[in-house]
């Protein structure tokens, strides 16, 4: 009970500073006159067995449309307009960066020999895995999600280790995607696999022996 009174405590510390910030910055902006970028509407129509209902921005959907990545971008170069303009921006990340910048530990887990936590230095976008043997074995890196990719945009989803501590699986997304990757690795060694699973979405890894169950989705047609 001490532990989730401190925990609730310190939360709602910095979610009321959250809230004096926002409230701030909302004051701060009050005075800007604001030109939200236009959104064209549609003329799409679905019939719900003879209701009719208006879906006038459908356009939208469609992501990697140029009206779609222009419309993206203006209201982008509006909300950074506004955001700069703020005179105590610098102060509060500056502040937020304080706050957040403390070492951080997951509850360890163990499976065979191997003892496994993931932590954080401070301020890394992703969480590190790291690894130890027994209790006494030096905590080794086996997993670093942040050189996933040199832009940061693979993140690491899930992780489960073989019931004997042989292998590794783990599942990464790209770019925010549900769709997931999953990928093996010998745990002793830290070397990658060559196996690999795609077209994977919402499942996760459970052992049996060598091998995994897993739930995936059949490879769509090329261009699909």
């Amino acid at each position: 009970m001490r532990v989730k009174s401190f925990t609730n405590t310190v939360f709602m510390k910095k979610f009321t500073f959250l809230l004096i910030i926002l409230g701030l910055m909302t004051m701060a902006g009050c005075k800007q006159k604001i030109s939200y970028p236009v959104a064209k509407k549609g003329d799409v129509v679905d019939n719900y067995f003879g209701t009719k209902i208006a879906d006038p921005y459908r356009w939208m959907e469609n992501d990697t449309a140029r009206d779609v990545a222009d419309w993206v971008k203006a209201e982008n170069d509006l909300t950074n307009g506004y955001l700069s303009k703020i005179t105590f921006r610098d102060k509060i990340r500056e502040r937020l960066t304080k706050i957040w910048n403390f070492p951080k530990f997951s509850v360890p887990f163990r499976q065979g020999p191997w003892y496994f936590f993931f932590k954080n230095d401070g301020l890394q976008n992703q969480s590190v895995l790291y690894v130890r043997k027994g209790l006494d074995g030096p905590p080794v890196v086996l997993l670093d999600p942040n050189k996933l990719s040199a832009d940061g945009t693979v993140a690491l989803n899930d992780i489960s280790a073989s019931h004997d501590g042989k292998y590794l699986a783990y599942s990464i997304s790209r770019s925010g995607s549900d769709w997931n990757d999953i990928y093996v690795m010998d745990i002793a060694s830290g070397k990658k696999l060559a196996d690999s699973i795609h077209w994977v979405k919402f499942s996760g890894m459970a052992w049996q022996a060598d091998g995994f169950y897993y739930r995936r989705f059949d490879e769509p047609a090329k261009g699909k």
